[in-house]
């Protein structure tokens, strides 16, 4: 790790999140016109476009489509407080290939631990890529893509709440042990 090499940031033009949204999907089409050119694994189908865009912490998250991949985009406000892997400081990034999962980063959001790929765009600067689907062949449009990770989040939700309810924890004490002391000579 070279700790010396610093974040590269989102311009100050890209403030607004309309025009980081822009921005990405400019770089997004570039990239498919130029080095995906003619990969027999996209889905021409799909458009590229970004949604729920919003603030979460120290970053601004973003939901990306491509023919691609979809993916989940972290752009930080401040230089988050991890290293840069040798090899990924801007400068040495600038006229690097494109690599649609860089290096493997460890980080914190919603106090929990996370994991992502290091990316560097030019117009961008760095940013954190979690991919949500890599084989986007199934999709008829984008429409079906969002639908089919609506549908993955449903099941997670559920299953989380069943989690809950269903803790094992409280399945080793049971009911009767829990108002042993209440009863006379309990």
């Amino acid at each position: 790790m070279m700790p010396e090499a610093a974040w590269c940031l989102c311009p100050e033009e890209l403030a607004e999140d309309q025009a980081l949204s822009e921005a990405v999907v400019a770089v997004h089409t570039t990239l498919l016109a130029g080095p995906l050119a003619g990969d027999p694994m996209l889905n021409l189908a799909l458009p590229i476009e970004v949604r729920a865009l919003r603030r979460i912490e120290d970053w601004r998250v973003l939901l990306l489509l491509t023919p691609w991949m979809l993916a989940r985009l972290l752009f930080p406000d401040r230089p988050p407080p991890l290293a840069l892997p040798e090899g990924w400081s801007a400068a040495e990034r600038a006229n690097a290939e494109y690599l649609v999962l860089g290096p493997r980063l460890n980080f914190r959001l919603f106090g929990q631990s996370q994991q992502a790929h290091l990316g560097y765009y030019d117009r961008l600067g760095h940013a954190l890529l979690q991919p949500l689907c890599l084989n986007m062949e199934p999709y008829r449009d984008a429409d079906a893509v969002f639908e089919r990770w609506s549908e993955v989040i449903r099941v997670r939700d559920e299953n989380m709440e069943a989690a809950r309810r269903d803790c094992p924890m409280q399945k080793e004490v049971s009911r009767r042990e829990l108002f042993r002391r209440l009863k006379p000579g309990g």
